[in-house]
């Protein structure tokens, strides 16, 4: 079963350009696992600084694998003081069975 879920931050005033350069760059390497299905960036047309990751992988496997990637510690640590968050928020997401 595909594990899916939504990361959500939000840049602090003024750190808008180093954050999506942070969040570009590290899409690109995530997007190169070989279990990782999507890695979707988007922010929100009415906030502009909060940043709406969408994100897929074939399983927890390949989810794990993602975790322990040696650019993620990097990326966080970067990331962290840029962000109004503590760290991103993640919400896990399950598909919504269909109905027969």
């Amino acid at each position: 079963m595909t594990k899916t879920l939504l990361a959500e931050f939000t840049a602090r005033e003024g750190t808008e350009d180093e954050v999506t350069r942070l969040i570009q760059e590290y899409a690109l390497k995530v997007r190169e696992e070989e279990g990782n299905l999507a890695f979707d960036v988007y922010t929100k047309a009415a906030h502009p600084r909060a940043y709406w990751i969408f994100e897929v992988y074939r399983d927890e496997d390949a989810f794990q694998a993602h975790l322990n990637a040696p650019y993620g510690g990097p990326f966080n640590t970067a990331l962290t003081p840029l962000i109004e968050e503590d760290a991103s928020v993640l919400t896990f997401l399950d598909p919504l069975a269909a109905h027969t």
